[in-house]
């Protein structure tokens, strides 16, 4: 995690101060958490490596080390509400030397618990499913579709499980002779009308 959202999280912290809202700020040790309240809702960020990859619920690839920007921690659990809006994002970063297909190999087989495991290349399934059957797919289209993006563009590969408002992503890009590894963990907004086992 870069320092910008911390940036973006103070400018946010301030405005709150001036709205009559209550913001908390802590930090132990490398870890940091914010937590902001208004009459409308609130903002909590918390970063802790352990605490984040454990909430996650995906298994950190064996003899993986994290990814720490500028001494930043590698993970942060990020949960917005306000009114009937909720978001969640839960996401850590690691770095191993062994290639984007071992490790593909690995989360397929350590993601099955979840579900269908979508494989996801430029956006387009490989192989089958192409939709798991809670209506989760690879596109990046109208809807509750999410592509994750890194510096150089979208992931190299993406493997997918869950609905269109709850899922598990591993992303996986070449790094030098080995691989950056992505893990989410989704909770999007949704509409009361919206149907997760509607196709695409």
């Amino acid at each position: 995690m870069n320092r910008r959202p911390w940036m973006a999280l103070a400018a946010l912290s301030v405005w709150a101060g001036l709205a009559g809202c209550h913001v908390d700020s802590s930090k132990n040790g490398d870890h940091k958490n914010v937590n902001i309240s208004t009459p409308f809702g609130g903002l909590q960020v918390k970063t802790n490596d352990s605490a984040v990859l454990e909430s996650i619920g995906l298994p950190a690839y064996p003899g993986a080390t994290p990814v720490h920007e500028k001494s930043d921690d590698g993970a942060a659990d990020v949960n917005m509400n306000f009114g009937s809006f909720h978001l969640r994002v839960k996401a850590a970063s690691y770095r191993t030397s062994d290639s984007p297909q071992t490790v593909a190999d690995y989360y397929r087989d350590a993601m099955k618990h979840n579900g269908e495991v979508l494989e996801c290349r430029g956006g387009k399934p490989i192989g089958s499913p192409a939709q798991t059957s809670e209506g989760l797919g690879c596109e990046n289209s109208e809807g509750h579709h999410v592509i994750i993006m890194d510096k150089g563009g979208i992931a190299q590969i993406q493997l997918k499980t869950g609905s269109k408002l709850h899922q598990h992503i591993v992303a996986l890009d070449a790094e030098g002779g080995g691989t950056k590894i992505g893990l989410i963990a989704l909770d999007l907004p949704g509409k009361s009308g919206d149907s997760e086992g509607e196709g695409q």
